[in-house]
């Protein structure tokens, strides 16, 4: 039962956690400005942002063996030295899939240019990133999950637990109480 309970105080942790990372995605967007004055960038996680700044093609990352609609490819990064700041923050660009002929070669991904604007939402990744959300029209998917704490697992578990309580009380009162007290009652002949 302390284990059901257990889970259950986990669960209301996770809604907590939930309610707040929802609450963090209803704020309006922070500007470059906002995002560089931030002291404890961790602060604003699951935030959106509204960035305009200069694509750096060059550094540009393809983290292997992700999955996307239940296909491998690769998360793009690419940084992005905003506008104004010349501060870099590293993009999650979308997803694009892999080749399988040649495993070695990673895909063209067009990186437009001059002042690019990017939308999206803040993540944890060096510390802090940005998950591109909007649509540019690049080729790259980005059905990124949404963030999700668990908290129905939570509920399975107590309830798991509970019934293994519930079980455990029934066979205790069974082979305690009742089956001891059938086994002493006097049987009744036909005689």
């Amino acid at each position: 039962a302390s284990l059901g309970m257990w889970q259950l105080d986990r669960a209301r942790q996770k809604t907590q956690l939930q309610d707040s990372i929802d609450a963090m995605a209803e704020r309006t967007p922070l500007t470059a400005r906002e995002l560089a004055a931030l002291g404890e960038p961790s602060s604003a996680l699951h935030r959106r942002v509204s960035l305009s700044g200069h694509w750096v093609s060059d550094a540009t990352l393809f983290l292997d063996n992700r999955q996307m609609l239940g296909r491998t490819g690769f998360f793009v990064v690419t940084p992005l030295r905003l506008q104004d700041q010349g501060q870099v923050v590293l993009v999650q660009r979308g997803w694009v899939p892999r080749d399988f002929q040649d495993r070695a070669r990673v895909p063209l991904v067009p990186t437009p240019p001059g002042t690019v604007r990017v939308e999206g939402r803040l993540a944890a990744l060096m510390p802090l990133s940005v998950v591109q959300t909007d649509d540019t029209s690049d080729g790259l998917l980005r059905n990124w999950p949404v963030a999700d704490t668990g908290v129905h697992k939570h509920h399975g578990y107590a309830f798991q637990w509970f019934g293994l309580c519930a079980l455990a009380g029934f066979l205790f009162v069974w082979f305690q109480i009742i089956s001891p007290r059938r086994r002493q009652r006097p049987h009744v002949s036909d005689t």
